[in-house]
């Protein structure tokens, strides 16, 4: 089984999808006026984190003007900041801030990505794009599997696209364990290792933070949940 650094590399030339292929590149080329000198990065985005991580934080897509911009999830935009300040509240980041991919930001024990690696238009991915980017998140999971104890799902579209994928390594119960904020199950191994802690938690979208459904202190307590559970508390 290839390394992560391969798989990571890999997902950044991957053109199955050629509506997200478009628009990806379309925003790179146009941009935002406040980034028009910038230099976009405009491919798929390759989850961002150690390869031993105990924690994966699964989102829904990159942002056109985030990620899309600048190569590393949750990096440039508002829902960034939310989730990297409470990453570093609760100790599993080294900075609170996320601004471009060089800035020094080193995640602890934890590995962000997400179930579909491109940015799609109005941030709603189809169905075929979900499954047609299945494939990368199955073999970053497997990578992950030796050391992975907890998941912490962004929202209800990440958690639907995610069971399918546990449940290749983990027995996922009929029925399935339904998405809200703080829920919580625990799904056991199928052949040995570790029980996984599933984890929802609400979107860090503006839609969500800005009107207050979703607060900092929401945020942090659900990684302090998962840290808990994934041993590095």
């Amino acid at each position: 089984m290839p390394a992560l650094v391969d798989l990571d590399q890999a997902v950044t030339h991957c053109r199955r999808c050629p509506r997200l292929v478009a628009w990806r590149e379309e925003v790179a080329e146009v941009k935002r006026a406040a980034f028009r000198d910038q230099e976009y990065w405009g491919r798929p985005v390759p989850g961002f984190g150690p390869p031993d991580a105990r924690i994966a934080i699964v989102g829904l897509a990159p942002a056109a003007h985030g990620a899309n911009r600048t190569g590393r999830m949750f990096t440039g935009d508002r829902s960034g900041d939310v989730l990297y300040a409470a990453l570093h509240a609760v100790g599993l980041a080294n900075q609170p801030t996320a601004t471009h991919a060089d800035d020094g930001l080193r995640l602890t024990g934890v590995r962000i990505t997400s179930p579909v690696k491109c940015a799609p238009p109005a941030n709603k991915p189809t169905p075929a794009e979900r499954d047609n980017c299945r494939p990368w998140l199955e073999r970053e999971l497997a990578l992950l599997r030796p050391t992975l104890k907890a998941a912490v799902v962004l929202g209800a579209f990440g958690w639907q696209a995610l069971l399918p994928v546990l449940a290749h390594d983990w027995v996922v119960p009929a029925p399935r364990p339904k998405f809200g904020h703080a829920a919580h199950a625990v799904l056991q191994p199928k052949a040995g290792g570790n029980p996984l802690h599933l984890f929802g938690c609400y979107h860090v979208s503006q839609q969500n933070t800005f009107t207050g459904r979703l607060t900092p202190a929401m945020v942090e307590d659900v990684l302090t949940q998962a840290k808990q559970a994934a041993g590095l508390a």
